[in-house]
């Protein structure tokens, strides 16, 4: 198994188990720290990198080339979509849909969503590509899980700030990939000196350097 899938299986425990805190059950209906969500939305959405890698897994093997990662983050809809643009519109119904189950339920379908990637993953081959439905393109299986992996670290801690615990962190490996994405894409958006200026230069330090 690549270095990656046990990084994302990682990421994923920490979002079953962040999920199943109290503190989310509680404020499952209280607005989350992200605009024109709740926090069941937001765990929604959280559940839902969990959910769309079995989907991805549950489709005929992609016969395209697969595209790269920074390809992808340049064709996705929502990276420079508004708030209510469809792109985005779109994704607060998905989340919403997810969790309309009520928090238990969601949490419980995540677990057993994990528990077969676990069984999964191991046996995918290496080089094996996926297609991404929502593109429609296709990418390795290793870099659709990066995608998801700092999907998880951005909402995971968009959902701990949204109900009081924002000191949980994900486990070092996956936490390392994120980041990884994360500043390349910054590097890409801000230029690469904006973006070592803002890591190592307070005095030069630009105000943004988001990825996105």
């Amino acid at each position: 198994m690549t270095h990656v899938r046990p990084a994302f299986l990682a990421a994923a425990e920490f979002a079953v188990c962040l999920l199943s805190d109290h503190a989310v059950a509680s404020r499952w209906d209280q607005p989350s720290a992200l605009a024109e969500m709740t926090v069941g939305a937001l765990a929604g959405h959280l559940a839902r990198q969990v959910f769309n890698v079995q989907r991805v897994l549950a489709l005929p093997q992609g016969t395209e080339p697969p595209i790269s990662l920074f390809e992808h983050y340049a064709r996705a809809a929502w990276v420079d979509a508004g708030l209510q643009d469809e792109p985005n519109a779109a994704i607060r119904r998905e989340s919403a849909s997810e969790a309309a189950q009520g928090p238990a339920a969601l949490t419980a379908t995540a677990a057993a969503a994990l528990r077969e990637l676990r069984e999964q993953l191991p046996a995918c081959p290496a080089d094996l590509v996926v297609v991404l439905p929502w593109g429609p393109w296709s990418l390795t299986l290793d870099d659709m899980l990066v995608t998801r992996i700092m999907e998880i670290a951005v909402h995971g801690d968009d959902l701990a700030c949204s109900v009081g615990l924002p000191d949980i962190e994900l486990p070092p490996q996956p936490a390392e990939m994120a980041a990884g994405l994360l500043v390349t894409l910054a590097m890409r958006r801000h230029g690469q000196a904006r973006v070592l200026r803002a890591l190592s230069r307070a005095e030069r330090a630009p105000l943004s350097i988001t990825a996105f």
